[in-house]
């Protein structure tokens, strides 16, 4: 997930400049998105929880402290709920949140693991633009492989069917999964019904899936609805964003092969993508995150706006509160649906890591194994899709375990009723988990920022490539060719 957006930051930096059991907290799953990838979360670090009425330094029966460490305080809280639902669990938690803005997260969060002793994180948390760091790079030796916490790690993954490409994520360079999330990010594309209707004839899913070149591995017939869309005054996409995800994780390498820089094929792309977009005005030319980005989910940008690729979390925590309204008929809220995307993407998401030197790992796995693998109605994952966390009436999420999803209800009314766990399930099995490396965050950004400058005629497509190749090779220890 966490991924937060601006949306959040201005709330969660009020709420995180106190301790987690003293301060605001997320309210559970109604109000902290999923990490995304983007490194544009609020707040502040956070200070300790509670950590009186235990031995810190042991790992007895008597309990003790867990130390637990997060850029947002979405996994805190859920660990809040674990001890409510465990009352015999005699340990206090001790939370330190620390945003990744400006990237403070990760320096704090290495030198405290390097640091060890009793102030160590036991537990923490990692998102999808910089996890491999932690499962497979410069600070993988650090993590403790599930099976060391007393988990049957291999069996709980087959009985939850987890999605494959959060558990490739989460396996460290000797084949030892030490790291997996609550969340499945796999994408969709997320569309409005009403110009469905309008320039298409219909609004089914099935239907509009066919119309986009689902499942094809290509953008032929997206760019062919583009075309037939702006003929009736829409654009397809707000912004060359909306389609940058589902071709940077499509795509068959990451960004670094054997220490050397790599652009694969269909990341190169992305360029005459983006220029077709530019050119054909297929989209109102809007950057993700801004302000034009959202007036067009509100259906008030210079032309109306078909669509969005993105997970589940895109649609909670994007979408819905820069809808314009709040129920059916209000805004643009309710003429939403979602169908299968022309290529199988996932974006974002939170892993959940414990630390090899933590002194109390039988607790340390009750509580991950809670989050990350339970698959019954008593676990996290069931109660954060069915969005009874904290109750009835919270909002649904689409979770790593297929079997949750399948014995949950994703029905949303601003989904004009649709179940989307219908789309979303099968999105996360398409998803590739095996083209991310530890520095994505930042090459990202590198490649992002060059291919806007081809695109505005700033540059041509071979200086874009030359000064794209040139920041890798000035800023991060990466052989360029």
């Amino acid at each position: 997930m966490k991924v937060f957006k601006r949306a959040m930051a201005i709330a969660l930096s009020a709420c995180m400049v106190a301790s987690m059991t003293a301060g605001c907290t997320s309210g559970g799953n109604t109000g902290t998105p999923a990490n995304t990838g983007t490194g544009e979360t609020g707040g502040t670090e956070a200070g300790s929880g509670d950590t009186t009425g235990g031995d810190t330094t042991g790992g007895s029966a008597e309990g003790g402290t867990i130390n637990v460490w997060a850029f947002t305080d979405e996994v805190p809280g859920m660990i809040d709920k674990f001890k409510e639902a465990h009352p015999d669990f005699n340990y206090d938690i001790n939370t330190t949140i620390i945003a990744t803005t400006e990237g403070a997260y990760q320096p704090a969060l290495d030198q405290a693991l390097a640091a060890g002793g009793a102030d160590a994180p036991d537990i923490y948390c990692a998102e999808a633009a910089f996890v491999l760091k932690y499962t497979k790079g410069d600070m993988a030796s650090f993590a403790c492989p599930y099976d060391d916490l007393g988990i049957d790690t291999q069996a709980e993954i087959d009985k939850a069917q987890i999605a494959q490409y959060t558990v490739d994520i989460g396996t460290n360079p000797d084949g030892k999964v030490v790291g997996l999330g609550y969340q499945a990010t796999g994408g969709a594309f997320i569309y409005r019904r009403s110009i469905a209707k309008e320039v298409f004839g219909t609004d089914d899913p099935d239907e509009i899936a066919k119309i986009i070149g689902s499942g094809s591995q290509n953008w032929d017939k997206f760019y062919e609805a583009a075309e037939t869309l702006k003929a009736s005054g829409y654009g397809i996409v707000s912004g060359d964003g909306d389609i940058w995800h589902a071709i940077e994780n499509s795509s068959d390498k990451g960004w670094i092969e054997d220490g050397k820089l790599v652009i694969d094929p269909k990341r190169e792309a992305f360029l005459d993508y983006s220029m077709e977009l530019m050119e054909n005005g297929y989209h109102n030319d809007t950057q993700d995150w801004s302000d034009a980005w959202f007036a067009d989910m509100k259906g008030e940008g210079s032309k109306g706006i078909f669509g969005f690729f993105g997970p589940a979390w895109l649609i909670n925590y994007t979408l819905a509160p820069n809808c314009g309204g709040t129920a059916v008929g209000e805004g643009t809220y309710g003429d939403w649906a979602v169908c299968a995307p022309p290529v199988g993407f996932f974006w974002g998401g939170t892993w959940v890591l414990a630390n090899k030197d933590s002194e109390k790992k039988e607790a340390v796995g009750q509580i991950i194994e809670w989050i990350t693998l339970d698959c019954t109605e008593d676990g996290l994952q069931y109660k954060w899709a069915n969005g009874t966390l904290n109750g009835e009436g919270g909002t649904k999420d689409c979770v790593a375990s297929a079997t949750v999803m399948a014995m949950s209800d994703g029905t949303l009314d601003f989904l004009g009723g649709q179940n989307m766990f219908d789309v979303f399930g099968e999105a996360n099995s398409y998803a590739n988990g095996k083209n991310l490396t530890q520095y994505d965050e930042t090459i990202n950004q590198y490649w992002r920022d060059q291919v806007r400058q081809y695109t505005s005629g700033q540059k041509t497509r071979d200086q874009a490539i030359a000064d794209f190749k040139q920041n890798v090779a000035a800023n991060l220890d990466v052989t360029v060719e």
